[in-house]
């Protein structure tokens, strides 16, 4: 299940209708308000909202995070203001070994309160599922504790988690990327593979950044087949600073998901359309680092699955899935309802999620947001004004966020 530009239609958001939640968490029904008040006739609810003059889309998805770390870079933006690079930033000591210090020396507990505090912000303003990336530790204690942090979030917090390893994030400091790659795919992966065959870790995805300086394409390919072979969802970085034919590997190993393609060639976009692998472009890196953004309408016309995501990290600080929607509008060409699209059925397809997430249809879990306006286009249209419009956020059919501050437009 997803949206190609030729499939908009299916795109479900309710206006003058109703949505039944039942007892389970899942949609019951569906469509226009009379038919379900006539289908349900003299039913009990434990709770019915009123959303007259509003709203009620599918829980918005956001398919690329790196919210697990310590450590504060907003010294960073300053010399990226001034013209560094981000690899100028990365070679200063800067950009991830920065964090990967400070990640490394943090407690668990530091790192949850970090964690659950940025989730809770996406929450409200209106992610109902989020993927979440280690890849600050660059070895096993670390990688380890990062995933475990993300699965107490996952226990703790109603916000859906599709938990992503990615200890290919860069290569350590004082080890070659071919020893980086043989430690992942000897130690570090092994460790994570009993780990979540005792039910100690869920582990969803593996990430890889495939990028000149980092990790090239033959290391790539052999970590990602590793994971893939583990059973997990491969979902990596690639042709972002440079043209790797990142696209071309990700087809050829059935990758569910690869991210950024700022540098992505026709030949690339071809061969991901022709795979299926969804595209998870993020134009909040493109926009902080002055990247020609990713080409999302020829990735569009070809059939590609265009998927969004914030890329909330130290380097692109974005909780708002509503702001990246409108930064897609206007720096990447995309249509209001292509970027909701994109940041709901495509996104869940890009996490491996389209079956229970990214839409409003019977079956699947009652996962909504409910904003206070006639259109649902407001979203997108008002910059950052999303903390206004949002007047519900719904997942599993418990309201867990309600703003009683918004205001009329």
């Amino acid at each position: 299940r997803y949206l190609t530009r030729d499939g908009m239609q299916r795109l479900a958001v309710v206006e003058n209708g109703s949505v039944l939640i039942g007892h389970d968490g899942l949609i019951k029904a569906v469509g226009p308000a009379d038919i379900i008040e006539s289908q349900f006739k003299g039913a009990k609810f434990d709770n019915v909202l009123d959303a007259s003059g509003m709203c009620v889309i599918p829980g918005l998805v956001d398919a690329h995070t790196h919210p697990v770390w310590a450590g504060d870079r907003v010294h960073e933006f300053a010399m990226k203001l001034a013209g560094a690079t981000y690899m100028e930033v990365h070679e200063a000591g800067g950009g991830i070994h920065f964090t990967v210090a400070h990640t490394r020396s943090a407690t668990e507990r530091q790192l949850l309160d970090g964690l659950q505090s940025r989730l809770e912000r996406m929450m409200r303003a209106g992610t109902t599922l989020v993927e979440c990336k280690s890849g600050y530790g660059l070895e096993l204690d670390t990688e380890l504790k990062m995933l475990r942090v993300i699965n107490s979030a996952r226990n703790s917090l109603s916000i859906g988690i599709s938990a992503t390893y990615c200890g290919a994030h860069a290569v350590p400091k004082g080890k070659t990327m071919e020893e980086a790659t043989q430690d992942i795919v000897a130690v570090q992966l092994p460790k994570i593979k009993t780990q979540i065959a005792s039910g100690e870790l869920q582990v969803d995805n593996i990430d890889v950044f495939c990028e000149k300086g980092v990790f090239d394409l033959n290391s790539t390919r052999c970590i990602l087949q590793a994971g893939k072979d583990m059973g997990l969802n491969i979902n990596f970085h690639g042709d972002e600073l440079h043209p790797m034919n990142s696209a071309h590997l990700g087809a050829e190993l059935g990758a569910l998901a690869i991210s950024h393609l700022e540098e992505v060639t026709d030949d690339g976009i071809a061969a991901m359309a022709k795979a299926k692998t969804s595209a998870v472009l993020l134009p909040t890196t493109a926009y902080i680092l002055r990247l020609s953004p990713p080409r999302a309408r020829d990735m569009l016309d070809a059939g590609v699955i265009v998927a969004l995501g914030s890329d909330f990290n130290p380097n692109a600080y974005c909780c708002s899935m509503p702001m990246v929607m409108q930064l897609a509008c206007v720096l990447m060409k995309m249509s209001m309802p292509e970027a909701l699209a994109a940041s709901t059925i495509n996104a869940a397809y890009a996490l491996n999620r389209s079956q229970t997430h990214g839409s409003l249809e019977i079956g699947k879990q009652g996962d909504l947001v409910i904003i206070n306006a006639p259109r649902w286009e407001h979203l997108v249209y008002q910059f950052g004004g999303h903390q206004e419009l949002i007047r519900y956020v719904i997942i599993k059919g418990e309201i867990v966020y309600e703003n009683d501050k918004v205001l009329n437009l």
